[in-house]
């Protein structure tokens, strides 16, 4: 029998969400002030994004292989990292040289590593049934809060470059305090799993955990490149076309943030068509996206941006549908660990495809360049393809 959930939980847990996942793109709102400031290159873009990715793979590993949120109650994780990562984002306003700022963005890329998978991790303890829209809720809520130290930039323009980074890390803490408070143990967890590094072998194993996994990783090559270099894209629209294109960081954050509304519509949608139909649709959208842009540059702003308004809409609507999928096809008591570890290889992922658009980019400087990120989508599509749902959407 299904248990009654308190109406609270969600909400906490997604608003939580926005407030930790905040800390991720802090460092890209404020490039344009660190490049002048350090004294940086043009690639300064692709490093600092990467810093923040390197960190969460490192983190997600050793969360992974320990099973950490699988043995100790994951509100307590949340909370800590949710602490210690608001501790390193305050370290890039610090950070003096080159050096320092990478470590300070690895670091907090490695506490998020206690946020995002951690955060579904508790989202699907609490919910056995709607777990898909329970997610597409959740990842809306990553999409908004990746998106939203473009808009305290926006908002800020006037103010230090560093407030920025001090308002994402108090709101990081909150949500966290708030999550720890507010949302206890769910229902559904399984029994603590013990530390068994075997169990993400044994993972693997399962047809279904891979066909979602490698779906998902398709899905990162392209996610993540996107959101870096939205703001790039704009700024070359209005340097090729000779009019202003308006504020970059406002738009950049409408262009992420608008997936936070796809994450909820997709999510609703599996309810009835499933979530393999969803990420399927998401991918193939997205994919059509990545090959039309060189096609849209030279045409009137309303359209090019309205364009980049569809990519970012299709780019990231599969998401919590493959994190659902992940979650139903994981051993229950390793629910955490399967979820961490896939994130883990997926953002490993999303470092190749920056850097090698990165350098792309750094050589050609045309659109074209972005063409390298459709052999996610095409890729991700073969293999969510291979998945067999066995039972009607959760």
């Amino acid at each position: 029998m299904t248990k009654s959930i308190p109406s609270r939980i969600l909400p906490v847990i997604v608003f939580a969400q926005f407030a930790g996942t905040s800390l991720w793109f802090a460092g890209n709102a404020v490039i344009p002030d660190l490049v002048q400031e350090l004294q940086l290159t043009e690639m300064a873009v692709g490093y600092i994004t990467s810093a923040v990715q390197f960190g969460f793979i490192i983190g997600t590993l050793v969360f992974a292989f320990l099973s950490v949120a699988d043995r100790i109650s994951p509100g307590k994780v949340f909370l800590w990292c949710a602490v210690l990562g608001a501790g390193a984002n305050v370290l890039t306003v610090y950070s003096s040289t080159f050096s320092l700022l990478m470590l300070s963005r690895f670091a907090t890329g490695s506490f998020l590593a206690g946020i995002y998978p951690v955060g579904m991790k508790i989202a699907s303890d609490w919910h056995k049934e709607g777990l898909g829209k329970a997610l597409g809720y959740l990842v809306g809520a990553l999409v908004v809060g990746t998106a939203f130290p473009h808009l305290i930039k926006y908002m800020s323009a006037d103010l230090p470059w560093k407030v920025i980074l001090f308002a994402t890390s108090c709101f990081a803490t909150a949500g966290g305090v708030l999550l720890y408070f507010a949302v206890p143990d769910g229902p559904y967890q399984g029994k603590k799993g013990e530390f068994k590094p075997s169990a993400v072998i044994k993972l693997f194993k399962n047809r279904n955990f891979r066909s979602a996994a490698l779906g998902y990783f398709g899905h990162m090559w392209e996610l993540y490149t996107f959101w870096a270099f939205v703001p790039l894209m704009i700024g070359y629209y209005g340097q090729l076309n000779e009019v202003p294109a308006g504020s970059i960081s406002l738009w950049s954050f409408a262009v992420i943030g608008v997936g936070g509304i796809s994450c909820a519509v997709g999510g609703h949608w599996s309810l009835s068509i499933g979530s393999k139909k969803v990420a399927l649709f998401s991918l193939i959208g997205s994919g059509l996206c990545c090959l039309a842009l060189p096609l849209f540059v030279g045409l009137p702003f309303a359209l090019f941006i309205t364009f980049l308004f569809a990519w970012g809409l299709f780019v990231v609507s599969d998401s919590p549908q493959f994190s659902r999928l992940v979650a139903h096809s994981s051993d229950s008591n390793y629910v955490a660990t399967g979820l961490t570890i896939v994130n883990s290889i997926g953002f490993a992922v999303t470092i190749i495809s920056i850097q090698l658009t990165n350098l792309l980019w750094a050589q050609w400087q045309d659109p074209l360049v972005f063409l390298v990120m459709v052999a996610g989508p095409v890729l991700g599509a073969i293999s969510i393809g291979r998945y067999q749902e066995q039972v009607a959407a959760i």
